[in-house]
């Protein structure tokens, strides 16, 4: 696994779905990847992050850009098939799944969008609505407190809310929790489980861990045990962890077994 990706912020604007539709739209029909950043960079030239029209500063939008080509169309290597199962999947889901690959993608891709989203995750599990400044709390707590952590954070979560997977609340700077995401798709929800294990560093976890983490606060998931994930992912393993628990892990992790507190295996922000 690249450990560059787990070390970076990368977050460097608020990105809406749709612009990731429009990327994975011209994706599925085969379009190049110089021709997929010309589009893009066309299509969201004129349109606000608030999602009305109106022109934007080339630094600007090529930020965004970068995001969704990195997230879909030009992965690191050791994304590479990843994608490509997110993709064929892609090809013939409902419009309404797009959502889920879409993050999927993400996550993989810029871990630090799935670190912002276990903050996020584990306060509405305490509170009904959570503030601006509490996330930041948390995430200057792991990650230092720098100006860089703020802003990055404060980009995924305004992305969280253009993608209708957090809801703005009556007062400036709150947020509550937006109905879930149900899915219902047991090889879709392979591939969003698949996406938080690369989303972590170790690569690997405890299935009831995964399948709990904070991180996925948006999204309903089918009951699901360990073969029945790694019968739809040839990049999966499954273990025995524990008598009543398995360890699901990347086959490219190099993990064959985990020792020590698991606690420490979905990491914190």
């Amino acid at each position: 696994m690249s450990p560059k990706r787990h070390e970076v912020i990368g977050i460097k604007q608020v990105v809406r779905r749709e612009w990731y539709d429009f990327a994975l739209d011209r994706l599925i029909s085969g379009d190049s990847t110089a021709a997929i950043r010309a589009g893009l960079d066309e299509f969201i030239s004129e349109r606000l992050q608030s999602g009305g029209y109106g022109e934007r500063g080339d630094q600007t939008y090529t930020k965004a850009v970068t995001q969704i080509m990195r997230s879909w169309v030009t992965p690191g290597n050791d994304l590479v098939p990843f994608r490509d199962a997110a993709l064929d999947h892609a090809r013939s889901a409902d419009r309404f799944e797009r959502v889920v690959l879409h993050w999927a993608v993400t996550i993989a891709a810029y871990p630090f969008w799935h670190r912002v989203a276990v903050v996020v995750g584990r306060l509405l599990n305490l509170q009904e609505a959570v503030s601006q400044s509490q996330i930041r709390q948390r995430c200057y707590e792991a990650f230092g407190e720098r100006t860089t952590i703020e802003r990055s954070a404060r980009r995924v979560i305004r992305s969280f809310v253009t993608w209708g997977l957090l809801d703005d609340s009556e007062t400036k700077g709150m947020y509550r929790r937006s109905a879930p995401v149900v899915v219902t798709n047991h090889d879709l929800a392979a591939l969003l489980i698949e996406g938080v294990l690369l989303a972590i560093p170790e690569g690997r976890a405890p299935q009831s861990q995964v399948l709990s983490n904070p991180g996925l606060y948006p999204f309903q998931l089918p009951s699901m045990n360990g073969g029945m994930i790694a019968a739809r992912s040839e990049r999966i393993d499954v273990g025995r962890f524990s008598l009543d628990d398995e360890l699901l892990r990347l086959r490219h992790s190099g993990a064959c077994a985990v020792r020590g507190t698991q606690s420490r295996l979905v990491p914190e922000c």
